[in-house]
């Protein structure tokens, strides 16, 4: 083994309500510090040197991840106007290349293209390799169209913190006008293409303010339409699909509000509010036409934990409410996409997704059916107001992922597309179920399971696994496809998903109970996870490798500190892992937005103490057998700041944790590296070095 970078202890006194901490790592947050860049190349040299020995396998990897994707490939078209859009990879090319073909105006079924088949009129829109050219980082942010058709807007960034600059293409003649707007979050045209509305944000990474620019004018003349001032909110717009209203929308974790402008008049018109906030209430707003009349569906969760869906008079939003879909505990409504004709509505029961179609007419809502037991299902990509079909997104653990048209008038699910897994890939080659781990207080905590079959069932013997968790904002980990799990599952690994409390798989008490001072139950409940897959056989703490992201990262920390003997390894990618630092902080980019998801540490003595006691950096035990540990970051992450794991992974090293590994993207984000072959290559390191730990890597 190769000697470990140590970092430096200093002094740095925090006092809150009372309590002194010394936080001896504190000085590795100076970014611009040549000391501290140093020290992260030092790290990334130390790991580079730890896992020279896996360059094979991770070649083998990168080898069978590329080989499984059909590398040149064409997304189904998506039907806007008088146009077909849809991107297309190429084979050796990081980015899409995103097109459009002329459309039969009868003819609503998508063109069936082939890879490597030239199409019919295709016109280039955006080429993301050209784009990038001359970049180490590019990320696509906005992409927009105007309703003629003329132009094209796009954003992109090329440092990975999420800041973008907007740019405008007349598509007749090809020419990028003079229009450049930077330092963006969010950007679309007006329905008539004369102007494009667009969200910055403020120095704490907020979006907090909503402007109008005029195509051919100055930047600096642009109207702001909108600003919100409360540093608890976000901001954010569009446009809905029936073209008639701009819908601001302003909102915290657990509050929201929103206002239109009629298109009809100018954007600079007074925004008109539709339910003023309050505390706790959360509601999503679309615009459907009933009887001819202009009516908002509202789903909200005024007293409707699981949401409740009502109809009110788009003139008269504060009004009467009419009840469509009366608060059901257990059913948790996600969101409502409003038509012509109809709506959909998705909603979870029982752990899965649900799409259903909802009739003006009657109130009642059909359910699209779908066989497998574990699936992910969606509205997605529909942005007409009027179709004869629904497009509808598809996946599970064992199927790749899939488009389906719904035939609106037979109700006929048509197979538009599925990806293509090269290789020979059988799906009834793989298991998948479900299996439920009994927590701390007796809740039941459910886990997916997805395996090979000829390696046995799990639990007939124990076997390498590997367990990911998440909890945290409501998000559910929900059965998904991953051409790159392949790699572990044919070695013979199991993969689990554990749908801890925090997470939104079992309904909006699931989150409640995960989050400010339940938030130990995350740890907990994977804990529990963890230990009734090693009680039932299906695994061994020797064969057993945990890995989260982000707030998942916060999630392997506590775990790490709480069961250390339960895992060989733990893989923390963009970790969370010094929380209570972060959260202290006001001016750090949105810490007080976080506030309702963790609590209020800074003005709440008992939130200080609770956090205290979870967050895994200042719970790290001296003379602890710890597990193998990888953290993984990226130096420009605006959302998790590198130095959080820099300084968990210090504090480790100093407690005697033998075997920790630090991997610092020096250009990425929060979301890594950028492009296809990049990502794949980032995956093989992740893979190999959890196969290594696992015993597999020979």
């Amino acid at each position: 083994m190769t000697h470990a970078p140590i970092a430096d202890r200093r002094s740095s006194l925090r006092t809150h309500h009372g309590d002194t901490f010394d936080d001896p790592y504190e000085w590795l947050r100076e970014k611009e510090s040549p000391e501290v860049v140093a020290h992260l190349e030092a790290e990334n040299a130390h790991t580079d040197a730890e896992t020279a020995h896996l360059a094979g396998l991770r070649e083998t990897l990168f080898e069978e991840i590329k080989g499984r994707v059909q590398e040149t490939d064409l997304s189904v078209p998506t039907r806007r106007g008088d146009w077909w859009y849809y991107s297309r990879t190429v084979e050796g090319a990081q980015y899409a290349i995103h097109c459009r073909a002329a459309a039969d105006a009868d003819d609503w079924t998508p063109p069936r293209l082939t890879p490597n088949a030239a199409v019919p009129g295709e016109i280039v829109l955006l080429d993301g390799n050209v784009e990038a050219e001359g970049h180490e980082f590019f990320s696509l942010g906005a992409f927009d169209t105007s309703d003629d058709a003329t132009k094209l807007l796009w954003s992109t960034d090329f440092e990975g913190d999420e800041v973008y600059t907007v740019r405008v293409r007349d598509l007749a003649t090809g020419e990028t006008l003079d229009d450049e707007i930077p330092n963006t979050a969010g950007a679309f045209f007006t329905p008539d293409g004369s102007a494009i509305v667009y969200t910055t944000r403020d120095d704490a990474w907020r979006p907090d303010t909503l402007w109008l620019h005029v195509l051919g004018t100055p930047v600096s003349d642009d109207v702001q339409l909108f600003h919100e001032p409360d540093e608890k909110f976000w901001l954010g717009a569009g446009i809905t699909r029936s073209r008639k209203y701009l819908v601001i929308g302003v909102g915290s974790s657990i509050t929201s509000e929103e206002y239109l402008v009629d298109l009809a008049g100018p954007l600079t018109a007074e925004p008109r509010i539709i339910w003023p906030r309050t505390e706790g209430v959360e509601y999503s707003v679309e615009h459907a036409v009933v009887d001819g009349e202009d009516r908002l569906l509202i789903l909200h969760n005024d007293d409707a934990l699981d949401f409740e869906l009502v109809s009110v008079a788009a003139d008269a939003p504060q009004g009467a409410r009419r009840v469509i879909l009366p608060h059901e505990l257990g059913r948790r409504l996600l969101g409502v996409d409003a038509f012509r004709d109809f709506a959909t509505v998705e909603y979870r029961a029982e752990g899965l997704e649900r799409v259903g179609l909802l009739d003006y007419t009657t109130d009642a809502v059909a359910d699209i059916p779908f066989d497998e037991p574990l699936y992910s299902a969606g509205v997605s990509g529909n942005p007409e107001w009027h179709s004869p079909f629904l497009r509808l997104g598809y996946t599970s653990f064992v199927t790749p992922g899939t488009v389906y048209d719904l035939d609106l008038a037979t109700k006929e699910l048509l197979l538009r597309k599925r990806v293509t897994v090269l290789g020979g890939y059988d799906p009834t080659e793989y298991g998948q179920r479900r299996e439920w781990a009994t927590a701390d207080d007796g809740t039941r905590v459910p886990i997916s399971l997805v395996w090979k079959k000829e390696f046995g069932a799990p639990g007939e013997t124990p076997r390498p696994l590997h367990l990911y968790g998440y909890g945290s904002y409501e998000h559910s980990i929900d059965p998904g496809f991953s051409v790159a799990r392949l790699s572990e599952l044919d070695r013979g690994v199991v993969f689990a998903v554990a749908h801890v409390r925090g997470g939104g798989e079992m309904g909006r008490q699931w989150y409640e109970d995960g989050k400010l001072l339940h938030k130990r139950n995350t740890f907990t409940d994977f804990v529990a996870s963890a230990r009734h897959l090693v009680d039932t056989g299906v695994t061994a703490p020797d064969r057993l490798v945990a890995e989260g992201g982000s707030a998942g990262g916060l999630l392997m920390g506590a775990v790490t500190n709480l069961a250390p003997e339960l895992f060989a390894g733990v893989l923390a990618a963009v970790p969370f892992v010094d929380a209570l630092t972060t959260i202290l902080d006001p001016s750090l980019p949105l810490t007080v937005i976080e506030w309702d998801e963790w609590g209020d540490p800074l003005h709440d003595a008992d939130v200080y103490a609770y956090m205290k006691s979870y967050s895994p950096y200042e719970n790290v035990r001296d003379g602890v057998r710890y597990p193998r540990i990888l953290a993984v970051t990226s130096l420009n992450d605006t959302r998790v700041l590198y130095v959080e794991p820099a300084k968990w992974v210090a504090r480790l090293r100093e407690a005697g944790a033998s075997d920790v590994l630090l991997k610092c993207e020096m250009v990425a984000g929060h979301g890594g590296v950028s492009g296809r072959y990049n990502s794949w290559r980032e995956r093989a390191f992740e893979l190999a070095w959890m196969l290594d730990t696992l015993g597999l890597a020979d």
